[in-house]
């Protein structure tokens, strides 16, 4: 798996769009600008990116959440607590897993992502699960009420992520399970890098403005939050995977899926063309054909005597 986008790529696209857009770029700003809170920022980003969410070049979502539930093993008749469960992309794997004596209830902050997902469930009729409007910080569920708490691509939101482990950790039951998935290194790469500096030159207040997933995108970092969590013997697994992309187009539409819509709202719709005309010429140019989604699951199964204090 290669480490990154070679040196002389990552040069080429940045003086590239150095010189294709630094002229001409107007100063109008768009009125939405991005909440400082981690929280309200992530409701914000994916509220927006919610039309392209569920876009077939963005099937890596659907992929991860049924790779965590796989990893999870969950038992018939589980009770089950998602926790940033998007448009459902463990939730409802979860709920096929566990049956129709089992239970799930996916929780996120955004509500577009949380319908996308009820019609999801509605269409393959299950009527084993459930989703609410949610922040992790401020649940509500009894202590040890849950055979398994999941949580795919959401822990790198809060500020403090070992917080919301314990919190997480706190609602499993004694022999319940933990399954905590997360962006490896080099996302996205080598077309990241080429996004983001494309906004370095139209925008560079906006440079990496928005990619909290960086903090524990490796074995020792996300190891770290865990224990300072207090899960008990973590099992970290890395899976390097490279995700195809057809055309230049489908790494647009990833963009306006994922992460990076926080900052394309941020600009103006001159801005927003000059981006997308950078990005699109660079995956033509570069000949891109698959970019980088590694990640790391972490997995845990609490022990019998666990203390809930």
């Amino acid at each position: 798996m290669p480490a990154g986008p070679p040196p002389a790529i990552t040069q080429r696209v940045c003086s590239f769009s150095a010189m294709r857009l630094q002229s001409n770029t107007t100063q109008i700003r768009m009125k939405a600008n991005i909440p400082e809170n981690a929280q309200d920022r992530a409701a914000f980003t994916y509220n927006a990116a919610a039309d392209y969410y569920d876009a077939s070049p963005l099937s890596f979502w659907d992929y991860f959440g049924r790779q965590t539930i796989e990893l999870a093993s969950l038992r018939i008749g589980s009770r089950v607590l998602d926790v940033c469960c998007g448009a459902g992309a463990s939730a409802l794997p979860a709920a096929e897993a566990v049956g129709q004596t089992g239970a799930v209830i996916g929780v996120d902050l955004a509500k577009a992502l949380l319908e996308s997902a009820r019609t999801k469930a509605i269409q393959r009729r299950l009527g084993n699960i459930e989703f609410e409007v949610g922040d992790m910080l401020s649940m509500t569920f009894p202590v040890a009420s849950f055979d398994a708490v999941v949580c795919l691509f959401g822990i790198f939101f809060v500020p403090d992520m070992a917080m919301a482990v314990s919190e997480l950790w706190s609602y499993i039951r004694p022999g319940g399970k933990l399954a905590v998935t997360t962006w490896g290194r080099n996302l996205f790469e080598p077309a990241n890098d080429a996004f983001w500096c494309s906004i370095k030159v139209v925008r560079p207040d906006r440079y990496k403005g928005f990619n909290p997933w960086d903090r524990i995108d490796n074995q020792a970092s996300l190891r770290k939050i865990l224990d300072e969590a207090g899960v008990a013997s973590p099992k970290i697994i890395a899976e390097n995977r490279l995700h195809p992309i057809k055309s230049a187009e489908d790494w647009w539409t990833i963009v306006l899926g994922s992460g990076y819509r926080g900052t394309i709202e941020q600009l103006n719709l001159a801005e927003r063309q000059k981006v997308k005309e950078a990005n699109l010429d660079f995956i033509r140019d570069e000949k891109i054909s698959a970019i980088e989604t590694n990640v790391l699951y972490a997995l845990a199964t609490k022990p019998q005597t666990a203390n809930f204090k």
